[in-house]
């Protein structure tokens, strides 16, 4: 990194919860209304036990989808395990997962899309082979739910691929330093 003053892209929470909403309405009725389509017939019957599995479903790729982000700083930015944190930021109500270490402007852009893709689409993808709409839901769920990481990324793309990137441990920042 050097010494000049980084540029920062600072996320704004309200926004992206906001938007979340929309997109997540709007990419559930979008994905069972493509599921309908696929296999010609649409069932909405829910138990008490598919939403308890849907919850659960739901859990563990919030958690996955972190995952997959520290697996990309390790993967695309060359992070040692040592270097990675994760956990939950209670006041802003998200999980979070970050590395101490600086990236490459393309690592990082890369480790934000990961989760999109296996947590998000790769369900909804399964869900719509198999004629499962819960699945298909909880895909669409995570899609939407990777909100930030696609403002981020887009933020990222005013800049160099070899700019330095440095995430914000405690907010949702990137700091961004070009040579």
């Amino acid at each position: 990194m050097n010494n000049h003053q980084p540029i920062i892209i600072e996320l704004n929470m309200q926004k992206i919860a906001r938007d979340n909403i929309i997109w997540t309405i709007g990419l559930i009725i979008f994905t069972v209304l493509l599921n309908a389509l696929i296999h010609q017939r649409f069932t909405a019957h829910f138990s008490w036990l598919d939403f308890i599995y849907l919850f659960l479903a739901y859990i563990v790729l919030i958690v996955s989808h972190e995952t997959f982000h520290l697996l990309g700083f390790m993967i695309f930015g060359r992070v040692s395990y040592k270097d990675l944190d994760y956990g939950i930021n209670i006041k802003l109500g998200v999980a979070y997962a970050t590395t101490h270490q600086p990236l490459s402007n393309a690592a990082m852009k890369k480790a934000l899309l990961l989760p999109f893709w296996t947590t998000g689409v790769t369900p909804t993808i399964i869900g719509l082979a198999i004629d499962n709409f819960l699945v298909v839901i909880v895909g669409a769920l995570l899609m939407a739910g990777a909100i930030g990481d696609f403002y981020m990324y887009r933020e990222l793309r005013k800049y160099p691929n070899d700019a330095t990137v440095k995430d914000d441990p405690q907010q949702p920042k990137l700091y961004v330093y070009i040579d």
